[in-house]
């Protein structure tokens, strides 16, 4: 009769009720996993009261534990390095060079504080990202101090800035939730709820002003963190390694304890005569007689009455390095990192897995550097200052295209990576200007360093066994075809096409019925080519395949 039900629809009398069992074990409830489950809450919710627990262990951290504070400091060096490096490309190099001129100047006084210049900026700011969980950055209108200057200056922010108490509905159409106000209507950041001076500091450091917050608009501040969810404020990024890093250090404790107290006792004087004198305990005495209550390496504790002695063999206890290695990789884990990095201990690593680990953290440096430092603070405060300086008469229109060059990664074995590009680019599969990029360096920069070289080794009549025009990959040195004079070099069909087109001959041609030398022919050949075959000067190098350069100004919250 199983499967029988009732007119009220349930298990007919008489009848088992069917068993149910969940679709997903893993949302089954049992009684070791009770505990596992969390509150139904969104990310804000969560945040609200942990948050500044959060971020107070997190910086107990980076202060006192050494491999928390490795692991701050390898991730800042990885992502910033010497600094992510803003390059303008409008079109002209000559505009492009007058603008980073600009830039640089005002790179070096950049910080309102006149500590830091604008890459010791980001790494600062993104160390607090990583420790506290986000940080802020403050645009400053100051004073033009005189020509060429751009009057704009950056305040970094700690998250601690912003006001956690200011919740709900503060102002007309507006929701603020952990000090941001943002729009309920179109859901954009509409002011950040400041602190004049950081509420950590004691009374006097501020004249003991009263700490009101007051709002700022949300275009005069970046703020910078890690979404992980929709949340409006971030998270410290050693969270799910605190607890973890925690629980080595008190085993550690205990070890260290347990060593101490086995190296005072070297030994017990016991077989006293009177058997009650035996129960005493022990008693210490110093020379004079005291008792003393503490031990201190080396002592022998007395019993009353006792006439033998027995010394103290202490035990070893296995399985310390193992436990202390598995804890490093967790702690790694949680920090997102290889375990390496952090303890500095590459004794069971080799070649292949160290490269390989480093290829999955090198992905997640790229993630960072063009998702959350690049989109949320650079991109943002090039666009400031441009603006400043377009209002400031410094460049002719209110933006400029850029590109953002981070730092090179640094391999294992460079021979072989320089290798592999070598002949990734003679097969076609990258282009020159690609593998520069990812040194960091601007490929139209190292094309004018290249022909600047090569015009000066030339005026010195100097071969060197580098030069690929003279000599061979392996240094030996080239034979020369030589041409008449009056002889037009050899173009490719395209140029030879659009010269014909035209009715102009190319550069090299035109020094020639001049009365030009060979040797200034074949200089001529080498070095221009940057201008096309009527003269014109040629588009400047661009970063081809590179999907993360920015064209124009970017949305922002």
């Amino acid at each position: 009769m199983s499967g029988q039900v009732n007119a009220e629809g349930g298990p007919a009398k008489g009848t088992a009720a069917p068993s149910r069992k969940r679709s997903y074990e893993a949302a089954m409830r049992s009684r070791n996993g009770d505990n596992w489950f969390g509150s139904v809450r969104s990310a804000d919710a969560e945040l609200y009261n942990e948050a500044r627990t959060l971020r107070d262990k997190s910086r107990w951290m980076v202060r006192n534990n050494p491999f928390a504070a490795k692991a701050t400091a390898s991730l800042v060096s990885n992502v910033v390095g010497e600094g992510i490096i803003p390059r303008p490309v409008t079109g002209s190099p000559s505009r492009d060079r007058k603008i980073w001129e600009a830039f640089q100047r005002w790179s070096f006084r950049c910080d309102h504080a006149g500590r830091l210049d604008f890459y010791g900026f980001q790494a600062l700011l993104f160390r607090e990202m990583v420790e506290g969980g986000d940080s802020l950055v403050r645009r400053r209108h100051v004073k033009k101090r005189g020509p060429g200057d751009v009057p704009l200056e950056l305040q970094l922010l700690e998250a601690d800035f912003l006001d956690p108490m200011r919740n709900g509905v503060l102002n007309e159409g507006a929701l603020t939730i952990q000090g941001v106000e943002i729009d309920m209507k179109s859901q954009k950041r509409r002011a950040y709820w400041l602190y004049p001076y950081h509420p950590g500091n004691l009374p006097y450091f501020y004249g003991g002003e009263p700490m009101v917050s007051q709002p700022v608009p949300a275009d005069e501040v970046l703020h910078v963190y890690e979404m992980q969810r929709t949340q409006t404020r971030g998270v410290p990024w050693g969270t799910p390694a605190i607890e973890r890093t925690n629980q080595l250090n008190d085993y550690e404790l205990a070890e260290i304890v347990r060593k101490k107290t086995e190296a005072c006792v070297v030994g017990f004087v016991i077989g006293a005569e009177n058997a009650d004198e035996d129960s005493v305990g022990i008693k210490v005495q110093d020379a004079d007689g005291a008792e003393v209550e503490h031990f201190e390496p080396g002592m022998i504790p007395r019993l009353h009455g006792a006439k033998d002695v027995k010394f103290n063999t202490p035990t070893a206890v296995g399985g310390y390095g193992e436990y202390k290695t598995k804890s490093l990789q967790e702690i790694a884990a949680g920090w997102r990192m290889p375990a390496e990095l952090i303890s500095g201990d590459l004794s069971e690593v080799n070649f292949s897995s160290m490269r390989g680990g480093l290829v999955e953290f090198r992905r997640l440096v790229g993630t960072i550097q063009w998702q959350i430092l690049i989109q949320m603070a650079l991109q943002p405060i090039w666009e400031w200052w441009c603006e400043a300086a377009w209002l400031a008469g410094i460049i002719d229109e209110p933006y400029v295209p850029v590109e953002w060059s981070p730092p090179e990664f640094a391999w294992v074995d460079p021979l072989a990576d320089a290798q592999t590009a070598a002949i990734e680019v003679r097969n076609g599969f990258r282009t020159w200007q690609d593998v520069v990029a990812e040194k960091g360096r601007n490929p139209d920069d190292v094309l004018d360093g290249i022909r600047a070289f090569n015009t000066k080794v030339d005026d010195l009549e100097i071969t060197l066994d580098s030069d690929p025009r003279r000599t061979n990959a392996k240094g030996v040195l080239q034979a020369v075809q030589e041409e008449d004079a009056g002889e037009e070099p050899e173009l490719s069909r395209p140029n030879r096409q659009h010269g014909r087109a035209r009715g102009v001959r190319s550069p090299a041609a035109v020094r020639s019925a001049r009365g030009g030398s060979l040797r200034e022919l074949q200089r001529g050949r080498q070095h221009d080519r940057h201008r096309v075959d009527d003269g014109r000067e040629r588009p400047p190098v661009r970063l081809v395949g590179r999907d993360r350069i920015r064209r124009g100004p970017v949305g922002r919250l």
